[in-house]
């Protein structure tokens, strides 16, 4: 069983491998590189991760939990249009606040690990997963109150704003604009709302 001492080193590992890693890539980030930012030694990275590859999968679980811990106040309402297009307001926002650098820390992961590491494509997918039932619960309520019709496929549609939202943070990234981002969020918060309820 792991102390409260040693959860609190094995959280600021996690937190600077996940740092690193964003700023870096997986690749650009040594172990060695980990050590120094969390202020660790090699025997105490290892004792908690036996290599980098398991360090790196609790990065995903890190990035998943900082996103949806990020937006729970957001996502935990969005269950109207005016909160569907405050949610994309807020996501622009933070991305302008970045300069549209470095996009989603998750899709960055999925991009370098995907086709190298199936465990880490499983824990990549399981995190985009819950992000999209996140999205497809507030769909739901929508739905259940009445606000959109019966014939309204949450599902269909949670899964097309999750993909637009890692499509136009990728394209933002690029440009470093977020127009692009914004106009794509809002195109399909426009077809949701040709479902809503008379």
């Amino acid at each position: 069983m792991i102390t409260r001492k040693g959860q609190a080193t094995r959280d600021r590992i996690v937190a600077a491998a996940a740092a690193l890693t964003y700023e870096r890539g997986v690749a650009g980030t040594s172990t060695e590189d980990v050590q120094a930012a969390a202020g660790v030694s090699a025997s105490q990275v290892y004792h908690y991760f036996g290599d980098k590859r398991s360090l790196i999968r609790a990065v995903i679980d890190y990035q998943t939990n900082a996103i949806l811990g990020f937006q729970e106040p957001l996502l935990a309402r969005l269950d109207s249009l005016e909160a569907l297009r405050s949610w994309v307001s807020v996501i622009v926002d933070l991305q302008r606040s970045n300069g549209f650098r470095g996009g989603c820390p998750l899709g960055s992961l999925a991009g370098e690990l995907t086709e190298k590491d199936s465990a880490a494509r499983e824990d990549v997918a399981a995190g985009y997963r819950r992000w999209q039932d996140a999205i497809r619960g507030g769909l739901a309520a929508m739905r259940d109150r009445g606000e959109l019709v019966e014939s309204a496929e949450v599902d269909k549609l949670a899964t097309t704003l999750l993909t637009t939202l890692q499509g136009g943070l990728l394209l933002a990234k690029a440009l470093r604009d977020g127009g692009p981002l914004e106009t794509a969020l809002n195109t399909v918060i426009d077809q949701i709302a040709t479902f809503a309820a008379e």
